[in-house]
């Protein structure tokens, strides 16, 4: 099979974003439980990290929607890029894993502790594990969960929970902020290391920045929907930072 080259550039098609919308819209349904099973379909791409090109292996269709590399995965780990202070020294854990990318390029190039998680599924696990291989990268510990479940790691001790790209379903904001909360909680009392990072934004703004920390990018534009999940963050007793390039920091609050 012939791999085909992709880059961030290449997710993008017009203004308004129709085209994601309409693959946003379809993914809905299946998360929905509305389509029907298929046979999984997959295809490997070569994709561009900063300093550094992946082989991934996509799903044409998975009907918990972690088939596909979404854009805010490559603003992600280009503003990780520009930011590695931040990762140093830390153990961190992937919310929403999807293929794997992100965790690999952070493993690959910064050699971080680094856990993926995604929903309870063999293919998503799988798909990872082989991701993994064919990146010549031992396979990374994985969790399966799905979100607003009891937590499999009773005492987590995650410095730093990160995604890319989860905010699509609004349904699912509740039981997102539910283990959002029990892991920034529960690492805070667990963890083996405290303390904070400063990083200076675009804008020249310094920002500190404190562990446990749940850090998160998301390529859309915030509206009403992602409005409410910042909402619910609130209510929670967690506090939103945006850090610019559609980077958000989320901490327990003081």
């Amino acid at each position: 099979m012939d791999t085909a080259v992709f880059s961030a550039a290449s997710l993008f098609h017009t203004d308004d974003d129709s085209d994601d919308d309409a693959r946003r819209d379809q993914a809905q349904v299946a998360a929905d439980g509305e389509s029907q099973e298929q046979a999984l379909e997959y295809e490997e791409r070569l994709h561009k990290f900063p300093g550094l090109d992946l082989s991934i292996r996509e799903f044409s269709c998975h009907q918990l929607n972690a088939n596909l590399l979404w854009p805010g995965t490559f603003f992600f780990a280009a503003w990780l890029a520009k930011n590695p202070s931040v990762l140093e020294g830390q153990r961190i854990l992937e919310l929403g894993s999807g293929t794997g990318a992100l965790a690999i390029f952070l493993r690959k190039t910064y050699g971080v502790d680094i856990t993926t998680s995604d929903y309870d599924d063999k293919d998503i696990e799988e798909n990872i594990a082989h991701n993994c291989r064919v990146n010549n990268l031992d396979l990374l510990p994985h969790i399966r969960h799905t979100w607003g479940d009891p937590f499999p790691v009773l005492r987590p001790d995650w410095n730093i929970v990160i995604a890319s790209d989860i905010l699509l379903y609004v349904k699912q904001y509740p039981n997102l902020i539910k283990t959002l909360s029990f892991l920034l909680k529960e690492s805070d009392l667990n963890g083996q290391r405290a303390g904070c990072t400063n990083i200076t934004t675009k804008s020249g703004e310094q920002v500190v920045m404190r562990y446990p920390m749940f850090l998160m990018s998301w390529r859309r534009r915030i509206g009403k929907d992602q409005s409410i999940f910042f909402e619910g963050c609130e209510k929670a007793g967690l506090e939103v930072q945006h850090l610019g390039d559609l980077v958000y920091l989320i901490n327990k609050k003081n």
